[in-house]
């Protein structure tokens, strides 16, 4: 998670990755700096030399890593998908959730913390937007106006169909790989039905 322009101390990384097993764990409200402190070895003064605040210490975890770590992950993951010629549009959602399970299980720990804090930190809003949302944003119409011409899509506003299609593919892979994990999850049948009603709807016809 850290990048060696970062410059940091090996204190400083232990304070950064207790930190962030902390917030993953227990969320960034109920961690408190003493905790992270025991979680670290050093005593809770060292975390304030090197931070302000607890605020300071999660954007100084999220911020850099975000920018120089995991958006370039996942605009090359996502570009595999992207960048695919697929069949059918239910082709291109099987592998673009395949793809998004992978990621997040190789990123967890940062992951769980984005998702938790990104509706309370404007500054967490706005960098996500930035580095990760255009750029894949613009792709992803392409991918929708392709497959509209191919007849397979309603002649839709492309950016209602990204929204409709990306928010059951991120609430099925956040749901099962970050908030009930343990949960028996078939996951194969579980695409199946995401693709079934994204295409056919839930209306009884």
């Amino acid at each position: 998670m850290f990048t060696d322009d970062q410059n940091l101390t090996e204190k400083q990384k232990g304070i950064l990755e207790a930190a962030t097993e902390l917030f993953a764990e227990k969320g960034y409200a109920a961690t408190s700096t003493s905790e992270i402190a025991k979680k670290a070895g050093v005593a809770e003064g060292t975390i304030f030399r090197h931070y302000k605040s607890k605020k300071d210490l999660l954007l100084t975890i999220v911020s850099p890593t975000l920018v120089k770590v995991i958006s370039p992950l996942i605009k090359k993951d996502i570009n595999k998908v992207l960048d695919t010629n697929h069949p059918t549009f239910q082709d291109f959602i099987r592998a673009m959730i395949s793809n998004r399970i992978e990621f997040v299980k190789n990123n967890i720990h940062l992951l769980r913390i984005i998702v938790q804090e990104l509706p309370f930190h404007e500054e967490l809003k706005n960098q996500v937007i930035q580095h990760i949302g255009k750029d894949i944003f613009e792709k992803l119409r392409e991918i929708v106006r392709h497959f509209q011409k191919k007849g397979q899509i309603r002649d839709m506003h492309p950016d209602t169909i990204i929204r409709i299609v990306g928010s059951s593919i991120f609430s099925y892979v956040i749901v099962s790989q970050v908030i009930f994990p343990d949960n028996d999850w078939d996951e194969e049948a579980e695409v199946e039905r995401i693709i079934d009603v994204l295409t056919n709807g839930i209306a009884n016809k």
